[in-house]
């Protein structure tokens, strides 16, 4: 990428050891558990280089993402998850609560030499350089329903998201107060690492909804194409109830070895025990924003995704690029049929046209969920 490769060398002309910056976002690792790198992600002047449902709303492209995330320097410290009376732990804290970056003034160990570092499921950021001290220059800006969340020492933390979800925080920014241990019982909290936070938000939300759209009543057969960054989803939707199926696959592996390149994890109506460790943060990423969408529908369904990772996807920027994908996928015209045996034909035919690749297989005989909703009985039957 020439365009983060200049970028990178004017970075590391203008570094500094010593500086005031704004910090929008806290890196907790997971290396070394429970004693964890603390990590205050930091930029001398902040311009989006934390607001992934910004770049997806303006749908920004990979190199420019890489760019805005190198600029990100990981300041950090060593700390216990259970240690909250560390004045640098409460630092964090106070910046996983701000609705804007915290301004602050830093010292660092040395001068930061930048260079992308790419996390499994989190965003990529620039170096981590061990901190030497840190303050914070101005009050943090604290949303009053956030702060009276977080005072909150006896509501547990799966209510404490899914209220202030339903108050319209992201799950970007809930995953940021969740992860520095702002949420829950008081005796229970405790810093939760980045790439952990990410899947345990996106699956308490989900299971909150899924309570929800359990209510409503089947919908009808639709299907939902779209996608970012090069990840492609095809979202079958069928008129049954609540369960959910996930096949994900790179597409030249998929070319190369067919349907045995796929990964593939499944729930029913009464859903899952395990962690889907197949496909996982991806699993739980896509779920939620297909729950969203039947939400708004006020309609329950059979729903099963077809991710297509293709060779425009070069970097690995971290799983919120899946809830994204799905969502512009969800916000697509949909695509209904008169019933199940058409869509599957579409689908089939789609699949091959677009991505060159045969999914009947995969629709026919390897798909749980469709096997599952062959063999159940409706209740019209009887009728």
């Amino acid at each position: 990428m020439a365009f983060r490769m200049k970028s990178v060398k004017l970075l590391n002309r203008e570094a500094k050891q010593e500086y005031f910056g704004e910090s929008p976002s806290v890196f907790v690792g997971h290396y070394g558990y429970p004693r964890v790198n603390i990590g205050f992600l930091n930029v001398e002047e902040y311009t989006e280089q934390d607001d992934p449902l910004k770049w997806s709303a303006k749908n920004k492209q990979i190199p420019e993402i890489v760019d805005l995330r190198t600029q990100l320097v990981n300041s950090n410290f060593q700390q216990h998850v259970k240690s909250f009376s560390d004045r640098l732990v409460g630092m964090s804290q106070e910046v996983g609560m701000a609705s804007t970056p915290a301004e602050m003034e830093l010292k660092l160990s040395k001068k930061p030499r930048f260079a992308t570092v790419f996390n499994q499921d989190a965003q990529p950021h620039g170096p981590s350089v061990r901190l030497e001290r840190a303050r914070l220059t101005s009050n943090v800006k604290v949303d009053t329903r956030v702060e009276k969340v977080v005072d909150d020492v006896d509501l547990k933390s799966a209510p404490a998201l899914m209220r202030l979800y339903k108050k319209g925080f992201d799950e970007h920014f809930l995953r940021k107060l969740f992860s520095v241990g702002n949420l829950g019982v008081k005796v229970q909290r405790k810093l939760v690492p980045t790439r952990w936070s990410i899947t345990t938000v996106d699956d308490t939300l989900g299971k909150e909804l899924i309570k929800d759209i359990k209510d409503f009543s089947e919908g009808d057969c639709r299907v939902y194409i779209g996608g970012y960054l090069g990840n492609y989803y095809v979202v079958l939707f069928f008129d049954d109830l609540w369960s959910y199926e996930l096949f994900e696959g790179y597409l030249p592996l998929l070319h190369r070895h067919g349907a045995d390149a796929w990964d593939t994890d499944y729930e029913n109506y009464l859903g899952r025990t395990e962690y889907a460790t197949n496909t996982v943060g991806g699993y739980y990423a896509a779920r939620l924003s297909i729950l969203e969408k039947l939400k708004t529908r006020k309609q329950q369904a059979a729903v099963l995704a077809l991710r297509f990772v293709t060779t425009e996807y070069s970097a690995p920027l971290g799983v919120w690029v899946v809830r994204e994908a799905v969502r512009k996928a969800m916000n697509a015209a949909p695509l209904v049929f008169p019933d199940r045996d058409a869509m599957k034909r579409y689908v089939i035919d789609y699949c091959r046209k677009r991505f060159g690749f045969d999914v009947t297989s995969t629709i026919e005989q390897e798909s749980r969920l469709l096997k599952n909703i062959k063999m159940q009985t409706r209740l019209s039957s009887f009728l």
